[in-house]
């Protein structure tokens, strides 16, 4: 039970009650419009990429990340818009980001052998450390990392604000394809490695709730 006030996303203090971020457990379900989303992004990003990776096609690659990107917008969108924004879905949605990630980078140092050192240094940043610290707000009764303004503004602000989103998910991938450059790529990735592990360890310091027995 929350109970008092806390931080709504423009930084101010308000009361609980008025903040629409908290999960409703009656709600709470698998099959939505939004997780059909999610789902059906996935396969098809997922199976484009190895469409890609087997016939050696760059532009079919970037059109299996511009699957999951778009899909990724989209199923949140949805959520919201049409009110069925769950933990459940959240959690789903995590996970198949993360294995659309996988599929698409794995894809690209297939075809350039090169990037292999950027892209499994993102990949570690990615799929291990950011993955924790998304799945983190389900020790909160919130319905998605999206609301963690409320729980600490600014692993919010870092993280899951807009502008943390983009640099996490988009920085990395369009400065590899448009310009390909290894070494700037790498420090990019080493730097979203670092500032991850500053988030982690500002989670630490907060304390993840631990459920009464």
């Amino acid at each position: 039970m929350v109970t008092g006030t806390a931080t709504a996303k423009d930084g101010s203090t308000v009361d609980v009650d008025a903040l629409d971020v908290w999960t409703d457990v009656a709600a709470e379900r698998i099959g939505t419009s939004a997780t059909v989303i999610t789902f059906v992004r996935t396969v098809v990003s997922a199976v484009l990429a190895a469409m890609a990776a087997h016939q050696e096609s760059l532009t079919l690659l970037v059109v299996a990340l511009a699957v999951y990107w778009v899909g990724d917008s989209l199923d949140g969108f949805v959520a919201r818009v049409r009110g069925c924004e769950t933990r459940i879905g959240a959690v789903l949605d995590i996970l198949s980001d993360r294995f659309n990630a996988a599929a698409f980078y794995l894809g690209l140092v297939w075809l350039h052998h090169e990037y292999a050192v950027p892209v499994f240094i993102y990949l570690a940043e990615f799929m291990v450390v950011d993955c924790y610290l998304s799945l983190a707000f389900l020790a909160w009764p919130v319905r998605s990392p999206n609301y963690f303004y409320v729980i600490d503004r600014p692993l919010w602000l870092w993280n899951w604000s807009k502008p943390g989103k983009t640099v996490n998910s988009s920085l990395f991938a369009v400065l590899l394809l448009v310009t390909g450059w290894v070494w700037p790529a790498a420090v990019i990735a080493v730097a979203l490695l670092v500032m991850k592990s500053v988030s982690l360890a500002r989670l630490v310091r907060i304390g993840i709730p631990v459920p009464a027995r």
